[in-house]
């Protein structure tokens, strides 16, 4: 278990050196290049497996902070996102990672982050949720709307793809605590860790794919992808602020509009476009991963 805490407890360290390794030696990591799916369902079943369904009440008693975290979740970072992908100049499969994962729902680490910046967990939690079991729908929408000049758009098969490796293994992984109760305490320990070796592994893939691709506008991207994030960040910050929500809930939607489920836009990338689509998605998850620390320690004092 030590191993497996070891894991979980240092993802932004273990990202950025898989990341690294990838680009020096992508054939190492091009061997996942038929599993990466699979990797992602298991990320989504392992946030079923720890899910409590109590915490999901916050839907019923915070309907109004529900509904404007998700209003602002599905319209600030996919038009932060279009305004990046139209105005940068790079490559049409390149701009649009940039609109799938800025169409993408809240990632699952923001969860972590809120309760360490000493945010509203349980608020947290609920919106992550109800944004990711609505995204079969409203992530192939978005992308559709905003993307659909720059290449043609599979509306069915993304939407079908969510369904199967994210509503679906949350499902499972939420039956099976269920009828098992505490037979999964030991499946509830390894989750965690089962999550981050996944998406590590399903990012550093795409950076490996992308190794020549990224000597080309890599550091433009990522520019890009820096500012994004931080926009995302601001945007909810203030928003949150001009809904009137008190500090904690201030922090939660703050984190949860900056920090995109990236994976799952390096998933949908992969699997529906060329490689070069999913290089925006690896960027952002490693970049939103490494300023999770200083997330952090910034909201913490901004609440004292």
């Amino acid at each position: 278990m030590k191993l497996i805490k070891l894991f979980s407890d240092n993802l932004a360290p273990l990202t950025l050196l898989m990341a690294i390794s990838a680009y020096l030696l992508p054939d190492v990591f091009l061997i996942f290049e038929h599993v990466f799916l699979w990797l992602f369902a298991a990320t989504m079943f392992s946030l079923g497996i720890v899910l409590d369904p109590g915490e999901l009440q916050q839907i019923r008693h915070q309907p109004k902070q529900i509904s404007l975290g998700l209003l602002t979740q599905y319209t600030v970072m996919p038009l932060l996102g279009a305004v990046a992908a139209y105005s940068s100049g790079l490559p049409n499969e390149v701009a649009l990672g940039l609109i799938i994962v800025a169409c993408a729902p809240g990632a699952m680490a923001s969860n972590v982050v809120v309760y360490l910046a000493g945010g509203a967990l349980a608020y947290s939690i609920a919106l992550t949720t109800v944004a990711t079991l609505l995204s079969p729908l409203l992530t192939p929408t978005l992308v559709e709307w905003i993307g659909g000049a720059l290449l043609p758009i599979p509306f069915w098969p993304m939407m079908k793809t969510i369904l199967l490796i994210v509503v679906l293994p949350i499902i499972l992984g939420m039956l099976i605590k269920r009828y098992l109760g505490r037979k999964t305490q030991i499946m509830t320990e390894i989750a965690p860790a089962i999550a981050v070796l996944s998406i590590v592994i399903i990012c550093s893939y795409a950076v490996a794919a992308n190794k020549e691709r990224i000597a080309d506008v890599g550091i433009q991207l990522f520019g890009i992808v820096v500012l994004v994030n931080l926009l995302g960040y601001l945007a909810g910050w203030h928003l949150a602020k001009l809904y009137g929500f008190e500090k904690k809930l201030q922090i939660a939607l703050s984190i949860e509009i900056g920090m995109q489920n990236a994976g799952l836009g390096v998933a949908l990338a992969l699997k529906h476009f060329e490689p070069e689509t999913a290089l925006p998605g690896a960027l952002f998850a490693v970049w939103c991963i490494l300023t999770a620390a200083g997330m952090t320690g910034y909201l913490r004092r901004r609440v004292g």
